[in-house]
């Protein structure tokens, strides 16, 4: 069954209010230009410019292949908004993954970049196809998706799908930072979504009327009346933290330096640690490694061909692990040059020149060196101890030698947070005075005052910590909206490599009042159950006119040619 695009009805009504051969050419010049606007909207959809008898553009239901393929369109659409979410989401931990490509390919490369820009490709793509179906369905045209774009549109689908298995086989917490940024945002995605699924309901209320015959359109109906009851009561199931009283809002978070100020100096050296105290941190994380003869220095990578020039000074020991060189040939690396041809943050560009002279200068630093510096400083300092490999002449008393260096420096016992859990008894009984720091293991059998945890760590857990009055640190927060979310959840400070920047942060991005929020939440979702009901009135009324239209049309046609 065919159906004429509504033109003439347009074009009719407009011209009874107009002289008559104002109307008359008005209505010509609109049913033209309506054309080529079908025309066009067809052409790049379907490339399916056929007319009828009368030269009017043919305006069918389509098949229900065709229906079916512009369901899918709005799935794909759907999910490539969420991976857009979620690849927005991974810039607080996108750093990490630059690093994890480069210890596996060796290659340095911005991968945000490309995540946003292959987001952005297939996000716009399946969009513009996506409202050029609802025009199409709206003005009763053909929806003939053509075969290039049926290519294209699958091949969109599965890069996303790709891209969801690599995320869920080998970064997998990220999803759970993507629920976290669903609960720090929770009212405004819901808001957004109930527009969203508002404004649709004018397509589906086109074509449910339209279509005369067919399940399809009653389980279309069906599956959008699901989503509407699933949709409204939706903060019920998902709390964010952010929805509490002002009086409510815990302090603001303390900071502590990853690596030191990495955005402003090269990580884990000296230039690091003093742009930490410049930014006014009081607390200093590291990662403490055992050299070959048995001196404790900085060091986060298990090599060193991240952060030093080993390549060029030592090029067939550069694979070697960096607790197999000696102290003296670590002293012969530059660890500070890889930071400005690296530019791993995109910052050395504010750097001064007399920075970028001195990050030239930077060496890998001894963890005497620090605990110095932190005494002079009155800087607290926590670390990750690594573990020496078997076949290293101090395996199995690392844990001494660090404890050794820390009692030959000058620096007062309680700056020192201890974080590693091997032999803590031991650490315990011989250096009472240490503030014991927990991770995520072998929390049992012990007193707990403080906790080092993931910042994906549940909103529950966070508060039952505090409510035990046990101090939590989430690492590594980095955006201002996870700082945001972190801080009204009750967490006490965070592990950044953007201190000097979170510093300036004086309040939560947002906090809002639980009553204005069920306000806000009864009157969004009444406007949209009243704007979908009135979508299907309005439509329901345009379809019978046409109806009515139609069969107008026909009786005349049937009396001119009996005549």
């Amino acid at each position: 069954m065919e159906e004429e695009p509504l033109t003439e009805n347009c074009a009719a009504c407009l011209g009874d209010h107009l002289p008559a051969q104002w109307g008359a050419g008005f209505a010509m010049a609109w049913d033209g230009f309506w054309s080529s606007c079908c025309l066009c909207l067809q052409r790049i959809y379907g490339c399916n410019c056929r007319k009828n008898r009368r030269g009017k553009l043919k305006g069918t239901k389509g098949t229900q292949c065709e229906c079916i393929w512009v369901l899918l369109l709005l799935l794909v659409f759907f999910f490539t908004l969420i991976w857009m979410l979620i690849t927005l989401t991974l810039g607080n931990d996108m750093h990490n993954f630059n690093e994890e490509v480069f210890r596996f390919a060796g290659i340095w490369l911005d991968w945000s970049v490309v995540f946003l820009t292959v987001a952005a490709v297939l996000l716009t793509y399946c969009g513009i196809l996506m409202l050029l179906s609802f025009c199409l369905v709206l003005c009763g045209l053909p929806i003939q998706l053509h075969w290039c774009h049926k290519v294209l549109f699958l091949l969109s689908a599965i890069v996303i799908i790709l891209l969801c298995v690599g995320l869920s086989l080998k970064w997998r917490e990220e999803w759970q930072t993507a629920y976290i940024y669903m609960q720090a945002t929770l009212p405004f995605l819901h808001i957004g979504a109930v527009i969203g699924v508002s404004a649709l309901a004018w397509v589906l209320a086109g074509y449910y009327w339209r279509t005369k015959t067919g399940v399809l359109k009653y389980l279309i109906l069906t599956v959008y009346i699901i989503l509407l009851g699933a949709l409204y009561p939706l903060p019920v199931y998902i709390t964010s933290p952010c929805v509490l009283k002002s009086s409510d809002l815990p302090p603001k978070p303390g900071l502590i330096g990853h690596r030191g100020a990495p955005m402003l100096a090269p990580e884990n050296t000296l230039m690091s640690f003093n742009k930490t105290v410049a930014s006014g941190i009081k607390v200093f994380e590291t990662d403490v490694a055992i050299s070959q003869d048995g001196v404790p220095f900085l060091m986060h990578d298990s090599k060193l061909l991240r952060t030093t020039n080993v390549r060029e000074i030592f090029q067939e020991q550069s694979q070697y692990n960096s607790t197999n060189f000696t102290w003296a040939n670590l002293q012969k690396l530059d660890a500070g040059s890889w930071y400005l041809e690296k530019d791993p943050f995109k910052t050395v560009s504010v750097l001064t020149p007399q920075d970028q002279e001195e990050v030239r200068r930077q060496k890998i630093p001894a963890l005497q060196e620090v605990l110095k510096e932190a005494e002079k400083n009155n800087i607290s300092i926590i670390f990750d101890l690594y573990v020496p490999p078997e076949d290293h002449p101090y395996n199995d008393s690392y844990i001494d030698i660090t404890l050794e260096t820390i009692f030959n420096s000058s620096i007062r016992p309680e700056l020192i947070l201890w974080l590693p859990d091997e032999q803590r008894e031991e650490v315990i009984a011989r250096a009472p005075g240490f503030r014991q720091i927990f991770g995520p293991l072998k929390q049992e059998n012990y007193t707990l005052e403080a906790v080092n945890m993931p910042y994906n760590l549940s909103l529950e857990k966070i508060r039952s910590y505090r409510q035990k009055n046990i101090s939590v640190n989430l690492y590594v927060v980095n955006e201002p909206w996870l700082f945001s979310y972190v801080w009204c959840a009750g967490a006490t400070s965070v592990t950044s490599n953007a201190c000097h920047l979170l510093k300036n942060i004086q309040r939560p991005q947002w906090v809002l009042d639980p009553q204005y929020y069920v306000i806000i939440w009864i009157v969004v979702d009444a406007i949209s159950l009243a704007h979908v009901i009135w979508a299907f009135i309005i439509q329901r009324t345009c379809s019978k006119r046409k109806e009515y239209q139609d069969a107008e049309t026909v009786l005349l046609m049937k009396i001119g040619n009996s005549i």
